[in-house]
């Protein structure tokens, strides 16, 4: 009876045809983008502006129906996805898609928490600016899932999280309030930063409906290469010297492994290995000039030759044009598509001090390569930031499904342990959702669950923002 009349009333704040309860209607929105999980749900609700998302939260506080936001749909750790039970209601908030304002002087553009990531690269570019955040999803993503789970990507070498990226929110709070921190201030010294509690919350603490951004100059260029390197240790070498020669001009460092472009090559034929012979490591990077090509090409010329005078560099290939650059990030970004193709694998999201990421992989390689002989190793990440992507694929022959089965369990223990002993995390920019819960209670100190907790009992005391999802 209570879900009936919550549906009654939803449909009379928002409109029948934005409630939707048909199964055809409701299955885009329960299953996750890695089809890991699928839940049930009493419906669908797809509100139009700010005010509508305020009224539909207080709905379910008065009915008592946990509410499950959603974006684009694209997280990687089931945080919006609905559980199994039916009773809870997944509130999509891809009609909010409206740019409100983009302020040249201010650097700054205030979108609604539905836009997608791509169409505000593409208004910042029409003002003449740049939003910096880029990941593979950025298609699909909207700005509000980026908050949510305070998403990486390429450049946060430079320009920081989504976090750094973010003056300010509009957020509904679990009692149906809008409060309106757009302010766009850069420095406001007037209490308790409440921005930064509800990024990175998965919607646990309330509902993020609208931002204020952070815009930056447009680079008159950019110079992208790929150096093949020995080893880890000689990939975060080559970064120190990267960053004494190239200084804030370094935008993009990204590691990969031998591996993980066989594993391209192999399954997207068109994508070549980039050298000539086979190397442990290869590093993507990328400089952003404000002056100008020229001088962006010199300063590279002068970083390969002292890397590869002091031997930190084996071979190195220079993008000549725009269509190359694309070529070497196409290499980048399709290690995940080419690990798809290979067969179901262990992944895991991870952060270490960017000088131990060296003895991290070296250590984690052995203890898996002796618990699980002829595991395949697919290391990738951004180096420069120390989030790495630490996957392991099953050995050559062995049944995928049956080799996760039987190891991933004591696999994503031997790297969750070893994050921990190097002073990690296991999440660095995929969140937590449902998939790390248990994980991040284990290896986080007792003082912090604690305080997530009273933050949470203090923010959603019923219990209806995105229950189960960050902590139980």
């Amino acid at each position: 009876m209570t879900q009936t009349a919550f549906l009654a009333a939803c449909r009379d704040a928002i409109g029948a045809a934005h409630v939707l309860t048909d199964p055809h209607d409701t299955a885009p929105y329960i299953t996750d983008w890695r089809r890991r999980y699928t839940g049930a749900a009493c419906a669908v609700l797809c509100p139009a502006t700010s005010a509508e998302v305020a009224a539909l939260v207080t709905l379910a506080a008065e009915h008592r129906i946990a509410l499950v936001p959603q974006g684009g749909n694209t997280g990687l750790a089931g945080g919006a996805t609905p559980d199994a039970s039916g009773a809870q209601a997944v509130i999509s908030l891809r009609r909010l898609n409206r740019v409100r304002d983009i302020d040249p002087h201010n650097n700054t553009i205030t979108v609604e928490a539905g836009v997608i990531l791509a169409e505000v690269q593409k208004h910042a570019e029409a003002a003449g600016r740049l939003f910096p955040l880029s990941l593979a999803a950025e298609g699909s993503c909207t700005i509000g899932g980026n908050l949510s789970t305070n998403a990486g990507g390429t450049g946060v070498l430079r320009y920081g999280n989504t976090r750094e990226l973010c003056l300010g929110l509009e957020v509904v709070t679990p009692q149906g309030e809008l409060w309106d921190g757009l302010r766009g201030l850069r420095k406001d010294n007037t209490g308790y930063d409440l921005r930064d509690l509800f990024i990175g919350a998965e919607g646990t603490l309330g509902i993020i409906t609208a931002a204020v951004l952070k815009l930056h100059p447009q680079p008159a260029a950019r110079v992208t290469a790929l150096a093949a390197l020995a080893s880890p240790h000689a990939a975060l070498d080559f970064l120190a010297l990267t960053q004494s020669i190239a200084g804030p001009l370094l935008t993009g460092f990204e590691l990969m492994s031998d591996f993980c472009l066989r594993l391209v090559g192999r399954h997207f034929e068109q994508m070549r290995y980039p050298f000539a012979e086979p190397h442990a490591q290869i590093v993507l990077l990328e400089l952003s000039d404000s002056e100008s090509e020229a001088h962006a090409r010199t300063l590279f010329e002068h970083l390969m030759e002292t890397a590869l005078e002091r031997g930190l560099v084996e071979d190195a290939v220079v993008a000549e044009n725009l269509a190359q650059s694309r070529a070497f990030w196409n290499l980048r970004e399709h290690i995940p598509l080419a690990q798809a193709e290979e067969g179901l694998n262990i992944k895991h999201d991870i952060a270490v001090p960017i000088s131990r990421i060296g003895h991290f992989i070296e250590a984690t390689d052995a203890a898996i390569g002796e618990a699980a002989p002829g595991a395949r190793m697919v290391t990738f990440g951004h180096l420069g930031d120390g989030n790495l992507h630490y996957n392991v694929q099953a050995p050559e022959g062995v049944d995928a499904k049956a080799f996760l089965n039987e190891y991933q369990s004591p696999i994503n223990r031997i790297v969750y342990d070893s994050v921990h002993a190097h002073r990690g995390s296991i999440s660095a920019e995929h969140g937590l959702g449902q998939l790390k819960i248990d994980e991040a209670a284990h290896y986080k100190q007792d003082v912090e669950v604690r305080m997530m907790r009273v933050l949470k009992q203090a923010f959603d005391p019923l219990n209806l923002m995105n229950p189960g999802k960050v902590l139980r």
